[in-house]
């Protein structure tokens, strides 16, 4: 169950990322983050705390709140 989850959240900050045609790497790099660290959030092979999160949903012009909404994946 936890894994689903993290997979709809990492598919989710991907499609919100490609929706808005940024690079990975424009998006790690607004993070503070490398390219490949923040592939393996896309991939859900990384757990990470809110703060990264936070970070996400700033460097996507997003809510945090838009990145739960798991209706709207691709």
């Amino acid at each position: 169950m936890v894994l689903n989850f993290r997979k709809n959240l990492d598919k989710r900050i991907k499609d919100l990322r490609e929706s808005k045609n940024l690079s990975r790497e424009e998006v790690a790099f607004n993070c503070n983050f490398s390219g490949s660290y923040m592939g393996m959030i896309e991939r859900a092979e990384n757990d990470f705390k809110i703060s990264k999160l936070y970070s996400i949903s700033l460097a996507l012009g997003v809510d945090v709140k838009e990145l739960f909404n798991f209706d709207e994946l691709k």
